[in-house]
């Protein structure tokens, strides 16, 4: 547990050095700081496609910084609810006799660059709106509690972090001057396959047919070993731009 808050706060330390550490000579910089609200998912070994009824709230914070009108660098601090179970909409059938579930909070903390496609910054620009892509790298902690098979003996709490991938799309829309409207979809590729409690590299554990009903079926509890879990996050974030601007006499 130490090292995972090691490793978040080293990671918000850089979020700070990045804002904090404005260059020398620079005769203008523009900040913005905002916040945003929307739904979370996920995709692993209990659902491949999102479910209405496996969605979570997701709330984040971040400051941006603008380079020009083309290129930034944003660093946020995201949390979410994550939650999912056989019961609701199983992938096969072998997967409603499974039973698994899980449900947790999820903090997250990231850095991305953002690239503009449209010059909607500038006072004078034809456009007050732009599409815009980002691509980063994060740090994710998840608290939950679920089992992974009917009848699991370690069924409870449990704790797994990550380094994510953090990538998406989204559309800005200039409010005013200072006012920036923006709706975002992100994609996170997590280096894990236990954010479910359903880990490959589990021993297989085999589920028996029931005596009274040997037409029943029946199979393994295991995860897929051929790819992780991820995690997405829909929503709309609002941002304030400051302004910083060297004035000059003559």
């Amino acid at each position: 547990m130490k090292k995972n808050q090691s490793r978040i706060s080293s990671f918000v330390c850089l979020l700070i050095a990045l804002f904090v550490a404005a260059p020398l000579g620079v005769f203008a910089q523009k900040f913005d700081f905002g916040g945003g609200l929307g739904v979370a998912t996920y995709s692993g070994d209990i659902t491949r496609l999102v479910n209405p009824e496996q969605l979570g709230f997701q709330g984040t914070l971040f400051g941006r910084r603008n380079f020009d009108n083309v290129w930034s660098i944003r660093g946020g601090i995201s949390f979410a609810r994550l939650n999912a179970a056989d019961s609701l909409r199983p992938i096969d059938p072998a997967a409603a006799l499974r039973n698994g579930f899980f449900k947790g909070s999820l903090a997250e903390v990231s850095v991305v660059a953002e690239y503009h496609f449209l010059d909607f910054m500038h006072p004078q620009a034809r456009y007050r709106f732009s599409p815009y892509g980002f691509l980063g790298l994060g740090y994710s902690t998840f608290s939950g509690s679920g089992q992974t098979f009917q009848g699991d003996p370690d069924a409870g709490t449990y704790l797994v972090s990550t380094p994510v991938i953090p990538f998406g799309i989204g559309i800005k829309y200039k409010l005013s001057k200072q006012w920036i409207l923006a709706t975002e979809l992100g994609f996170r590729a997590t280096f894990t396959d236990n954010l479910d409690k359903i880990d490959s590299k589990q021993a297989s554990i085999p589920r028996f047919p029931d005596p009274n009903n040997p037409n029943a079926l029946y199979g393994y509890n295991y995860g897929n070993y051929s790819d992780k879990d991820w995690y997405y996050f829909l929503g709309v974030t609002l941002s304030y731009s400051f302004y910083s601007v060297k004035c000059f006499s003559y």
